[in-house]
Parts: structure tokens; sequence; C-alpha cells
């Protein structure tokens, strides 16, 4: 038991450093720009603009209205899958550079390196909850009353950070030995997108692809935390306990495995750097 907390301990002991960190992530975040943290929505929105017009009018992609908030707007469908997506990319793609790009900190100075993954997760929590709050105002306006399923929805916030850092801690480790992991993260990710139903609803594969087939993408993680999300949000109503305990799941597994992966693989990166 003791080897097994030993991790969380020597994190916990260095809060302050941690807190530090991602403190400077924030801060330089937008530095020198205009429009500063307005850029943490306008990004998203820009996205769901160009997918709702190319998916929503022009292929004219179905989705189902809120039930039972009655809420019919292919555009707030899109946003309630693609902001937590974004987070996931973000935390996972941000973790995976954090101990490269730190190589100068992690060569000279002792300290438990996932902090450096953990002040990225940090980052993306806080921008997570500015985009996932004007969405919040959004949806009250469009008709949809989530707020008693608010603290479900923040439980859900937490354990998709969860599951984004725990990718993020093995994507940093494996980094430092095989550059090529970023090249393949990103191709990964443009094929875990679309099997995931974000830019569609997941009645669309009933009856076109095989069973064992639609199983796989239903349970695939993010779908469940896409679909968790659209529960919550989009329909106003309970994720129910299936997708909350497939989402606990998820997050145990990713953050157990990649920090197990981070621990045996961080012991020679100074020399690997």
């Amino acid at each position: 038991m003791t080897s097994v907390l030993a991790p969380i301990q020597r994190v916990a002991s260095a809060r302050e450093l941690l807190w530090n960190l991602t403190l400077r992530e924030l801060r330089t975040k937008y530095r020198r720009s205009f429009l500063g943290w307005t850029w943490s929505m306008l990004n998203p929105l820009a996205t769901v603009a160009v997918y709702a017009f190319v998916f929503g009018h022009l292929f004219q992609a179905s989705h189902q209205p809120g039930d039972p908030s009655g809420v019919d707007a292919y555009a707030l469908f899109l946003l309630c899958g693609l902001l937590p997506w974004n987070c996931f990319t973000m935390v996972s793609s941000l973790g995976m550079g954090s101990v490269l790009g730190n190589s100068a900190l992690v060569k000279k100075a002792s300290f438990p390196r996932e902090l450096l993954v953990f002040a990225q997760s940090l980052h993306g929590l806080v921008q997570f909850s500015i985009e996932m709050g004007i969405l919040a105002v959004i949806m009250l306006i469009a008709g949809s009353m989530f707020l008693p399923w608010l603290p479900v929805i923040i439980v859900q916030m937490l354990l998709l950070l969860l599951f984004a850092t725990g990718i993020g801690l093995a994507l940093s480790a494996i980094y430092v030995y095989f550059r090529d992991i970023n090249y393949l993260w990103e191709i990964f990710t443009r094929v875990w997108f679309f099997a995931t139903p974000i830019v569609y609803s997941p009645d669309v594969l009933k009856g076109r692809v095989s069973g064992w087939v639609e199983t796989v993408l239903r349970w695939n993680p993010m779908a469940v935390f896409v679909r968790g999300f659209r529960h919550s949000i989009y329909d106003g109503r309970f994720a129910g306990w299936a997708e909350l305990g497939a989402a606990a799941i998820a997050a145990f597994i990713s953050m157990t495995l990649g920090w197990i992966i981070f621990t045996k693989m961080s012991r020679r990166f100074a020399e690997e750097i």
C-alpha cells in the first residue's frame, strides 16, 4: 500500500510547486494577445460554425431534439460534444509535450516530474470551465433546464480530466524516448474524433455497421463522455449510472496505467532529454 501511495504523497508534498507551474501556464497562454482568454471560446465557436455548416447544412447530419429539454439546434448538439473533446485533446497533447518542453528544469532540479503534466491538466480544467460556463448560459437561454444535474456535470468534467491526464502522463513519458509519437497521436486522434459521435447522432450507426463494431464505437471512452455530457446539458436529464460508471472506470484505468508508465520511464528522463 505504501508503494502505491508514494507517488500521490510525493505530488501532494509539492503542491505549492504545482500551483506555481499552473499559474505560469495560465499567465503565458495568451501572452501578448489582444483578445486574451476570449480565444478560449472563439476557437471552438469557429469550429462549430464550420462543422454546423458542412455537416448540419450541406450533409444534413441527423440529431434528435433534447429529451426532455426540447432543444432542437444542431450547433448546440455539436457544441455539447465538441467542448469535451477539445478538453481531452488539449490536456493529452499539452501533457505529452510538458516534459520535453521543460527539459532545462528536468535536468537541473529534483522534483516530481508528474507536476509538469498535472500543471497542464489544471490549465486545461480552467479553460474547460470557462467554455462550459458560457455553454451553460447559452443552453439556459435555449430552454435546457439542466441546473439540477450541475453536480453530475462537475463530476463528469473531473472524470474527463482524469482520463485525459492519464493518457497525457503515458504520452509524455513515451515522447521522451520516441519523438514520432507526436505525429502518431495526431493521426490517431483524427480517427478517434470521427469514431466518436460528435458531429453525428449515435443512432446513425444502427444497421450501417456490424453489431460488434457498433458496440465498440458506443463504448469507446470518449463516446461515453460525449454521451454523458449531452444527456446532462443538451437533454437536461440524468446521464445514467451506466454512463457515469463507464466514465469512472475509464478515468481510473487511464490514471493508473498512465502513472505507472510515467513512473517507470521517468527514471532516465535527464539522460534521454
